[in-house]
């Protein structure tokens, strides 16, 4: 029988939910082992192409559900490594939102001014900066003068890049080879690992059960390349488990361990969001491009086979008025998406006939270069529900990598279609206007909606019959669980997640340390910044008014 190993804390993921409190509680002095599924790539592991087998595919998990699809990060580092690393803080609104329920959705100690310490110590530890203008590449400075062309403001997004590293090549969802982009693959997690913190990639965590002394997680070890493949497994046991594994697979942990833990609460795996997210591509007319907003490249090409720049750079925030109604507040953001989801979900503007397939989509596709795609982020009803989990991880694989089917059903309420209607609206009445570009959102008839930072499927709250989480982010009912991921997030943020996932996480920390002493874990809290510089929080304070702040 092979002997099952113990330590203080385990940590099952590595985004920054999980990178996050590794650090902390290594740093202050607990024994911390982060299980993490997917491979550890870095640097010159980063492919800066999406072929099958490269790092894209190793990186990525894309799980098709029943009317959302999700797009999240496989790796150590999560989602930090294929982010386009936008970090703007939630609008103030976002906090005192109703949504579904028809109460606030958050807990009364959380809000804008109680998480702004905590925005401040991630902004701290990356550091988040600001970009100026000359930091935009062409596509995000015709959006920026499409909307001020037809009466909207622009800003620049506030990121995790170092621009004297980045070289605009726009491959940034890959993976950075140059280090540029501020993954956790450069500030907390070699700072837990420097504090004696073990992570083990390719290490899938299938479900927990109760001890004396805490919890036993059981897990199997994957294959590095066909993640189908199960060459080993183990268990482990700990006093407190921090589960940070993403919204699409957190929920799911728990529905399979309650067999062996008992009943979870009834939000566990209901009530996730999508962050109200859709895709617009815009297809540039380059002449009237030119003859109204005066913009061209001296090539002619304004994208160079797309690219150059960054992913999102520049968003405009004009509907991030608290005064709106609920629904009706999204932003609308300049991004790069690769050219293999987009050339497949893209619709074809005015088609007679098929808008995704055909003649006309081939038509389509001969014009990507000049395509620009905007994505908007808007707030949505927490429709999606998790069924029966499958017999192990969060999704059935199809392919070796990447690829598989999962268990989320979604279907958009009235409320979440009246926001995409009134976002793709505005889309097109800015990029239309005298004939600029003809704009169609992506097809949801293929993969259903779809979202790149899923939320909510396990939220804190002070309500037990609506929130899986108090407001410590400790499970209910199952004392020393904490969860710290996206799954965390009460609903929809209308902004990038990243910033306000990391900064709950940093939030939780004091919670999850006493939690852990109660436990005989001799631990302490009060570590500093990873890399203790301080020049990322006076960039960013800037950026803390204006569209953001409101």
């Amino acid at each position: 029988m092979t002997a099952i190993e113990s330590t203080d804390v385990v940590v099952v993921g590595s985004g920054f939910g999980g990178a996050i409190t590794a650090y902390h509680l290594a740093a202050g002095g607990a024994r911390v082992v982060v299980l993490e599924r997917g491979p550890w790539l870095t640097g010159q592991d980063f492919d800066q192409d999406f072929k099958f087998g490269a790092s894209s595919t190793r990186a990525f998990d894309f799980t098709v559900g029943d009317g959302m699809s999700v797009l999240a990060g496989n790796c150590v580092g999560g989602g930090s490594v294929v982010y386009f690393a936008a970090m703007p803080r939630a609008p103030r609104f976002v906090f005192e939102r109703h949504g579904s329920i028809g109460r606030r959705m958050w807990p009364a100690a959380v809000s804008r001014d109680t998480l702004e310490p905590w925005y401040d110590r991630v902004a701290e530890a990356l550091p988040v900066t600001g970009q100026s203008w000359s930091d935009v590449p062409y596509s995000g400075g015709l959006w920026a003068a499409a909307c001020d062309h037809a009466g909207r403001t622009a800003n620049p997004v506030p990121v995790a890049i170092d621009n004297q590293r980045c070289v605009n090549c726009n491959w940034m969802m890959s993976g950075c080879r140059f280090d540029a982009k501020r993954s956790l693959l450069l500030n907390y997690l070699p700072a837990a690992i420097a504090h004696g913190a073990h992570i083990r990639p390719l290490h899938e965590v299938q479900r927990l059960e109760r001890t004396d002394g805490g919890y036993r997680l059981h897990y199997t070890v994957v294959d590095d390349v066909d993640y189908r493949v199960e060459t080993g497994g183990g268990a482990i046991d700990a006093k407190i488990v921090v589960l940070a594994s993403g919204a699409g697979a957190t929920p799911v942990i728990l529905q399979r361990s309650a067999e062996l833990l008992g009943p979870m609460p009834a939000a566990v795996g209901r009530y996730f969001s999508g962050n109200g997210e859709r895709l617009n591509t815009a297809v540039v007319n380059e002449d009237r491009v030119r003859d109204v907003l005066g913009l061209s490249r001296s090539d002619g090409v304004p994208y160079e086979a797309y690219q150059i720049g960054k992913g999102p750079c520049v968003a405009s925030w004009d509907r991030l008025d608290g005064s709106l109604p609920e629904y009706l507040r999204y932003s609308l953001e300049q991004l790069y998406f690769p050219p293999g989801f987009g050339t497949i979900l893209a619709q074809v503007p005015d088609a007679t006939g098929p808008t995704w397939f055909g003649a006309e989509k081939k038509e389509l596709l001969r014009h990507w270069k000049s395509w620009l795609t905007i994505f908007t982020m808007s707030e949505d009803d927490n429709e999606g529900v998790f069924g029966p989990p499958p017999p192990t991880g969060n999704a059935v694989r199809v392919s070796q990598q990447m690829l598989g089917r999962g268990a989320l059903r979604y279907r958009p309420t009235e409320n979440t279609l009246r926001g995409w209607a009134a976002s793709d609206a505005e889309v097109r009445d800015i990029l239309e206007r005298d004939g600029l570009a003809r704009v169609m959102p992506w097809t949801n008839d293929v993969v259903g909606a779809y979202t790149v930072h899923p939320l909510a499927s396990c939220r804190i709250g002070d309500d037990p019959a609506t929130s899986a989480l108090d407001d410590r982010h400790e499970l209910r009912g199952h004392p020393g669980i904490f969860v710290t991921d996206g799954s965390a997030v009460p609903g929809a943020l209308t902004v990038n997640p990243a910033m306000t996932i990391a900064a709950l996480a940093e939030r939780a920390i004091p919670a999850i340390v006493e939690a852990a002493r109660q436990r005989g874990v001799a631990v302490r809290y009060g570590a500093p910044s990873p890399d203790g510089a301080t020049a990322g929080r006076n960039a960013v304070l800037p950026l803390v008014s204006g569209g953001t702040g409101r």
